[in-house]
C-alpha cells in the first residue's frame, strides 16, 4: 500500500510540473511508447509479429516475458534472460566504483562544482530547456561550469565529465529519484519536436533511423546482443562499456550509433545531439534513475 501511495505522489509531482499543457503531445507519445513496450514484451503470442527473427528456443528461454514500467530501466537486461545473468555477475564488483569516487571528489575538491550543482541527486532532471540557451544536457552544464572557474580538460564524452556524472547518477538513486524532464514552454516543446523527428529519420547509407533499432528492432537479436528500447535509454548512463574499457556519457554513445548508421557522427555539443537527448530524455519520464550502469 506505501509504495502505491508513493508511486501516486510521484507521478502527481510530474503531472504538476508538467501541467502547462506544453507537454500534452510529449506525454501522449511516451504513454504511447510505453504501451508499446508492455505490450510487445508482454508474452510469446505476438512473437510472430515482433520477433520474425528470433528461432523458438531462444523465445522459450532466452526472453523473459511479462515486462513492466520500472523494469525498463535496464535496458536489454529486462528482457534478456542470458544478458541479464552476465550483467549481474559483472555488477557484483563493477568496473566504474573508482568513477563514482573520482566524481565525488570532483564534486567535493574542484573550484565552482557545489555552487553550480549546490546538489548533486540531479541525474534525472537533465537535459532541461533554458531560455536563450536552448537544451541543456547534464554534460552540457558540467563541462559549463567547468569553463566557468577556468578549468581545462572537461570533455562532453568521457573523462572527468563522465566521473562526475556517475557520482551525480549514483547519488541520485541511491536518493530514488526518477527521470523528470521538463518542457515548460513553447520554445522548450519545439525542440521536443525537433529531436522526435531527428529520432524517426532514416539517415546514412544504411538508411537506418534510431528507432529502426531501437523502437522496432528492440529485443531483436544484432549477433549476439539483444538491441535495447527507447523506453528506459537514457536511465543508466554515464555507463561503463568492455568495448571502451572505460565510462562515457550518452553523447558518446550517440556519436558511435551515428557511426554504426553509416552517417558522419553529429559533434556531442551540437544542437541535433542535444534535441535529440531533449526527446529521448523525456521518454523515460518517470521511470527511476540507475546508472551508472555497464554495457559490452
Amino acid at each position: 500500500m506505501k509504495k502505491k501511495i508513493i508511486a501516486s505522489l510521484l507521478l502527481g509531482s510530474f503531472a504538476l510540473l508538467n501541467a502547462n499543457g506544453f507537454s500534452k503531445q510529449a506525454d501522449k507519445d511516451r504513454k504511447a511508447l510505453q504501451a508499446y513496450f508492455e505490450k510487445k514484451f508482454a508474452d510469446r503470442k505476438n512473437a510472430s509479429t515482433y520477433f520474425p527473427y528470433s528461432t523458438k528456443d531462444e523465445l522459450d528461454n532466452n526472453f523473459k516475458w511479462g515486462i513492466k514500467g520500472d523494469e525498463f530501466r535496464l535496458g536489454s537486461y529486462a528482457f534478456d534472460k542470458g544478458g541479464r545473468a552476465q550483467h549481474d555477475e559483472m555488477m557484483d564488483m563493477p568496473p566504474f566504483e573508482d568513477n563514482i569516487d573520482n566524481g565525488k571528489e570532483l564534486y567535493e575538491k574542484t573550484p565552482g562544482m557545489k555552487k553550480c550543482f549546490p546538489d548533486p541527486t540531479i541525474a534525472g532532471d537533465y537535459p532541461k530547456y533554458v531560455k536563450g540557451k536552448g537544451v541543456v544536457t547534464l554534460s552540457d552544464a558540467v563541462v559549463s561550469c567547468a569553463k566557468a572557474n577556468k578549468l581545462k580538460g572537461w570533455k562532453l564524452t568521457k573523462g572527468k565529465t563522465a566521473d562526475l556524472e556517475a557520482y551525480f547518477a549514483n547519488a541520485s538513486k541511491e536518493k530514488g529519484k526518477r527521470v523528470n524532464v521538463v518542457i515548460d514552454s513553447k520554445e522548450a516543446a519545439a525542440a521536443y519536436e525537433r529531436g522526435k523527428k531527428e529520432y524517426y529519420t532514416q539517415r546514412g547509407y544504411l538508411q537506418l533511423s534510431c528507432a529502426t533499432c531501437h523502437v522496432q528492432g528492440a529485443g531483436q537479436r544484432v549477433r549476439n546482443e539483444k538491441l535495447s528500447p527507447l523506453f528506459g535509454h537514457t536511465t543508466h548512463f554515464p555507463v561503463y562499456r568492455l568495448k571502451w574499457q572505460g565510462l562515457g556519457t550518452l553523447e558518446r554513445r550517440i556519436k558511435g550509433c551515428n557511426k554504426n548508421q553509416g552517417e558522419t557522427p553529429h559533434k556531442p555539443g551540437s544542437t541535433w545531439t542535444k534535441e535529440l537527448i531533449y526527446f529521448m530524455g523525456y521518454m523515460s519520464n518517470g521511470l527511476p534513475v540507475d546508472g551508472p550502469d555497464i554495457r559490452k
